[in-house]
């Protein structure tokens, strides 16, 4: 018999809807004694069944809601059905049979209805991360599943940070199955080759979700002067010089990205790119100070609010970031303003845009309005997922 969590008598609730987190602040009472990571039934105050859900006390999310189907039990079934059917949307969409991507995402959290998974391939290697206690308690089971399905050569765990703090469990890179990768693993992406770390690199060792907007933006650089502000190992960069542009200049805080971007262009035999070691804030500003000029200023910083009371101080860094991108863009210029920090949406980074070009007494065109490439679905239940931004507009 599987404890129940029994909500509070409200008229309306996301989880009616299949949205996957329940706050504790729902929450009226918990029947029986589950522990962190059990299964249970959640119910309405009248007593009737909503979902089925794994529990963690140690959690704001008290409860992560994985199945409405009151006899669908959370088992290895149920976790390779949905593990198989997030695989299956990969290759309808990336033309995985056809050899077009071999680094992807396979499974991607709430969007995958796997609220805590994320999944993606690297070649022969997959990654995994797990931000929810649930899942991370049936790690084994997970990467059997995986194992089975996608037959890598070995599957590594990456860890999010503060995870532990946020969800009450201990976790530590390291290989989760099989074989550890190497400590260059060789990926593909559009005909280009990339190095990437899959054991220390960031996220799960490369920005998979800006794949469709590297591309986008490379069609823009043929003869032009390009900054990558934030570059991390040249994926723009490497694009853009890949592409045609005269000049590519990375800039980015840590020398092991940059050593990353070097190596890169020298797999990709690119000779005109360059890299800078420096806070991206002060740099700019001092390219700014020497009158310097660019054709094209990218900017894709990472991500600057983790919570809501942070916002306000991430907006200000956002329009600091694209008043000095401004200082140094030729006329005709384009800019590309990235945005990862969910709590920030487009709308937000579409006014800071305007506001910045109106400020600065230029005029700016909204080109294009871009989000992450199509392996990073968004749930309708769970919009949240929707995090990442991309505006190209030309400046005047």
């Amino acid at each position: 018999m599987l404890a129940s969590v029994i909500l509070k008598p409200k008229r309306a609730q996301p989880f009616y809807g299949r949205h996957p987190w329940v706050f504790a602040g729902a929450v009226e009472r918990v029947d029986g004694s589950p522990a962190d990571g059990d299964e249970v039934s959640l119910r309405s105050s009248a007593g009737n069944f909503v979902a089925r859900g794994l529990f963690n006390s140690q959690s704001k999310i008290v409860v992560r809601l994985y199945s409405w189907d009151e006899d669908r039990p959370i088992d290895r079934d149920f976790l390779r059905d949905r593990l198989a059917d997030a695989v299956r949307l990969r290759h309808q969409i990336l033309g995985l049979d056809r050899g077009k991507a071999s680094a992807y995402r396979v499974c991607f959290s709430e969007a995958d209805r796997l609220s805590g998974l994320v999944v993606d391939r690297y070649g022969e290697w997959l990654t995994v991360q797990f931000t929810a206690l649930g899942l991370a308690n049936r790690r084994d089971t997970i990467a059997a599943v995986l194992a089975e399905l996608l037959q890598p050569r070995g599957i590594f765990l990456r860890t999010e940070k503060g995870i532990g703090k946020l969800e009450g469990c201990e976790l530590h890179d390291g290989p989760l199955w099989g074989e550890p990768p190497p400590a260059e693993h060789l990926i593909e992406e559009d005909g280009l080759t990339f190095a990437v770390n899959l054991a220390e690199g960031q996220k799960t060792g490369y920005y998979l979700d800006q794949r469709d907007n590297r591309s986008a933006v490379a069609r823009f650089c043929t003869g032009k002067r390009v900054l990558d502000a934030f570059s991390y190992s040249g994926g723009f960069g490497v694009r853009a010089a890949k592409a045609g542009a005269a000049t590519v200049d990375c800039v980015d805080a840590s020398e092991a990205a940059l050593a990353l971007a070097r190596r890169n262009a020298a797999l990709n035999g690119v000779a005109n790119l360059t890299t800078t070691k420096a806070d991206v804030f002060n740099h700019l500003a001092t390219l700014a100070a020497e009158k310097r000029e660019y054709d094209v200023v990218i900017l894709d910083p990472p991500k600057f609010a983790r919570n809501r009371a942070a916002v306000p101080e991430a907006l200000k860094g956002y329009r600091r970031l694209h008043q000095l991108a401004l200082k140094l863009l030729a006329r005709d210029g384009l800019l590309v303003s990235c945005c990862c920090t969910g709590l920030i949406q487009m709308a937000d980074l579409e006014e800071i845009v305007a506001q910045t070009a109106i400020d600065s007494k230029r005029d700016a065109q909204i080109l294009e309005r871009r989000g992450p490439s199509a392996d990073h679905p968004v749930s309708v239940a769970c919009r949240e997922g929707g995090y990442l931004k991309c505006i190209v507009s030309r400046v005047i």
